[in-house]
């Protein structure tokens, strides 16, 4: 049996606590930096997976950054309401929604490329350590993946 400790309810060793409250952290360190382009985080992640490729279906989209439809669709439409993307229906399968940046969604990239500079600032972590913690939250991911 894994040996957890005196206390394994304990709020302070609890893996759940401690993303919980890191991911809050560290998304509102990305909002004051997203703010002068009206986006909000999932908004910006749309936009970092279309600026890797697009473009791209809403089940791509849906696929990558594991989110439903119905949470996806109002993203995707205030970025079209914004100006950064256009959605359409894919050429090659009527039944497909097409979601591809428009001119000022791709001019928006390189504004954006300052963000995780200013995010690695904010955070006053080495790089290698934010590497790493990537790395074992990847793995996290990969795990709780199997299992869903």
């Amino acid at each position: 049996m894994i040996d957890l400790g005196e206390n394994p309810l304990a709020l302070d060793r609890q893996v759940c606590f401690a993303l919980s409250v890191a991911s809050r952290s560290v998304i509102a360190i990305y909002r004051p930096l997203l703010k002068p382009y009206g986006l909000t985080h999932p908004q910006y992640l749309v936009l970092l997976a279309l600026w890797d490729s697009a473009p791209r279906t809403v089940k791509d989209l849906c696929e990558t950054l594991r989110h439903e439809p119905a949470t996806l669709s109002p993203l995707l439409k205030r970025l079209e309401t914004l100006g950064y993307v256009t959605r359409g229906r894919n050429r090659d399968d009527e039944r497909a929604l097409s979601v591809d940046l428009t001119d000022s969604g791709r001019a928006l990239r390189k504004e954006a490329e300052k963000i995780p500079y200013r995010v690695v600032e904010e955070l006053g972590m080495d790089v290698a350590e934010l590497e790493a913690l990537h790395a074992a939250l990847s793995r996290v991911i990969a795990a709780t993946g199997r299992n869903s």
